[in-house]
């Protein structure tokens, strides 16, 4: 899914790594220590590789913008739609940020009309779950210069599907730092053909258009 390599640095470090031969990212090991016979005896666990089962963008109405699922726990896309409706109606007049629902853990935040949401099982940590969501939320913020909202996010959604892309790949968490999934957006942005860049110009175009003609 993600063709980029590298790895983040400093305090926003990736929390999984990305191996430079097209594999499947490799999880991080967990080391565990455990007593046996009265002494420490270190134990190496691997944890499940799919931490994010879903990353969610609504409006301010609960309709869907942007939704990317890693597992078949919502199978069909009304299954998806009623979970979305769902977790918008239990959280969008909430001020908290982390919320238990249908056995799943819930970590969300709100900007203007949008809401962010990212999804994980019930025993999931919880800041792993808020990194990726800041990381999303601050990666977006940079490149829409700030304006997180609907109308930036619809003409902007080629980036917002390259910045995902870079932050979880197949549900493994790859990045935590927003400036190194800004600069692989950029980067591969200029990687993208002027043809298929011209059809995307034109469909948004298009788009917009459509938008705008049904607001009359």
């Amino acid at each position: 899914m993600n063709g980029q390599t590298g790895e983040g640095a400093g305090s926003g470090a990736a929390i999984g790594r990305r191996p430079t031969n097209g594999a499947r990212p490799l999880p991080l090991l967990l080391h565990v220590g455990s007593i046996v016979e009265g002494k420490m005896e270190a134990l190496i666990l691997e944890p499940s590789l799919y931490t994010v089962k879903a990353v969610l963008i609504l409006d301010n109405d609960g309709d869907r913008l942007f939704a990317k699922y890693y597992d078949d726990t919502y199978p069909t896309v009304k299954e998806q739609k009623a979970f979305e409706k769902n977790i918008f109606n239990k959280t969008h007049r909430t001020d908290s940020e982390i919320a238990l629902l249908e056995g799943l853990t819930v970590v969300y935040k709100s900007s203007i009309d949008l809401y962010f949401y990212v999804i994980g099982s019930s025993y999931e940590n919880e800041l792993m779950l808020m990194a990726v969501l800041n990381c999303l939320f601050d990666s977006l913020s940079q490149m829409l210069r700030k304006n997180v909202e609907k109308r930036a996010l619809l003409e902007n959604m080629e980036g917002l599907f390259l910045a995902v892309d870079e932050i979880v790949d197949g549900g493994v968490i790859l990045e935590s730092d927003p400036q190194q999934v800004v600069h692989r957006v950029a980067v591969r942005g200029e990687d993208v053909p002027l043809t298929e860049q011209t059809v995307s110009q034109v469909l948004q175009s298009a788009k917009e258009q459509i938008k705008w003609s049904l607001l009359r």
